[in-house]
């Protein structure tokens, strides 16, 4: 049994949370003061248990401690050498920063970039491509300020706001930042000041800024969004649209925007009118990049529906609607927890050959959770190694008077 490769001598959440730093995490814990006055259940505690939490899909810190006690001959794998009281795990959540679990997932995230880029994506443009967009997580209770009226009956629910950029060539987060949902979305462009110089984004029309567009261009980052029905601007130039172009490009011009409290700040864009055949719907498009053609722009920002599927892929298979606190540190952390999960599934699944759904490979992942399996070896041909995991098992009991324990144990 210990030469099978089909076994592991570690929990399949343990092989999960190799992908992490531990000495990284001890710096990002000591930079923040995160264990500070604290005797056992430490950052890295903190993050193996709300792992355990993302991939288990708990509800409360009771399932948690009732969790963590049905495998407690486990724990010492993932370097737990307790059960964590209700009492602690709740206060860790309201008194340890979420910013650490942020730097942590940022920390996996640039550590294994390399292995997330989609080498099928050939295209130089795309490659160099950002999409912007956030999504609202709804809350019980009006802990962050919700979107909306308040209701006639009953209370007001809150929300919070995650507001997300990824690479085109890539699937999960490479920028997160949270707000109360009635943060309007625009404010977010102001902390888009990394991104390196030539690069594109693309977002959709809540983002409107004109004066951060003007920024853009300044520093030689082209976006690419729609342009708002209450826009004022005045025409230019009209570009000729080629024979070979696109039948769905209507319009190619030069435009210029004007902002600012008297409207007298003005910034040159590009206008684009394309008719969408597939939906009938015309789309008008703004940008500050004079060189790619009409249908480029128009793929670039179709390829802003990405951002959506991840965002339906995150809610579907880490449901973020029962939070373990009342409080905004507390739902920020257990976010950054399912982010991260996410993440390290995503990094697995890159490594193999196997073409998973991503939703079965965390329906089997979350079954096996704490069994001794390894993982890469189970996920590349999943009914070859369950079929030599039973044959394993026949060859340990072959010499045994109690056969029946065979059937038993499997």
């Amino acid at each position: 049994m210990g030469k099978s490769t089909n076994f592991s001598g570690q929990p399949i959440l343990n092989q999960l949370i190799m992908f992490l730093d531990k000495g990284k995490i001890r710096k990002i814990a000591m930079h923040h003061g995160s264990d500070r006055y604290v005797k056992k259940f430490s950052t890295y505690n903190h993050l193996v248990v709300m792992l355990f939490v993302a991939f288990e899909g708990y509800h409360s810190i009771r399932e948690v401690v009732l969790g963590l006690l049905a495998n407690a001959n486990k724990l010492s794998h993932l370097g737990l050498s307790y059960i964590v009281r209700r009492s602690t795990f709740s206060e860790a959540n309201q008194r340890r920063s979420s910013e650490v679990f942020g730097e942590i997932y940022m920390d996996v995230y640039h550590r294994n970039a390399s292995s997330l880029a989609d080498s099928r994506l050939s295209d130089a443009d795309m490659k160099r491509l950002y999409i912007m967009d956030s999504t609202t997580i709804t809350l019980f209770k009006d802990i962050l300020k919700g979107v909306g009226r308040n209701p006639k009956e009953g209370k007001k629910k809150g929300g919070i706001k995650a507001h997300t950029i990824i690479k085109a060539d890539e699937n999960v987060p490479y920028l997160i930042r949270y707000s109360e949902a009635v943060r309007h979305d625009h404010t977010f462009l102001k902390e888009i000041h990394h991104l390196p110089k030539d690069s594109i984004i693309t977002f959709d029309k809540g983002y409107v800024d004109y004066a951060q567009y003007e920024q853009f261009t300044r520093n030689s980052i082209w976006y690419v969004t729609r342009l708002k029905d209450n826009a004022i601007y005045e025409a230019r130039q009209e570009y000729d649209i080629p024979d070979d172009a696109d039948s769905g490009v209507l319009k190619d011009e030069e435009v210029v925007l004007y902002y600012g409290e008297k409207k007298k700040d003005e910034h040159k864009a590009r206008r684009i009118a394309y008719w969408d055949s597939e939906n009938s719907r015309l789309f008008e498009f703004i940008t500050n990049n004079f060189e790619l053609t009409a249908e480029k722009i128009a793929l670039i920002y179709k390829r802003r529906w990405q951002i959506e599927l991840l965002f339906k892929q995150l809610k579907q298979n880490f449901p973020l609607k029962y939070f373990l606190g009342d409080n905004e540190n507390a739902i920020e952390i257990q976010i950054w927890a399912a982010m991260l999960a996410n993440l390290l599934l995503t990094i697995v699944r890159s490594k193999i050959k196997h073409k998973w759904a991503f939703s079965n490979m965390v329906s089997v992942i979350r079954q096996q959770l704490m069994n001794y399996i390894n993982i890469f070896s189970f996920l590349e041909d999943p009914e070859g190694c369950w079929l030599a995991i039973i044959q394993d098992n026949r060859k340990q009991y072959q010499n045994s008077l109690f056969h029946e324990m065979e059937g038993a144990y499997f």
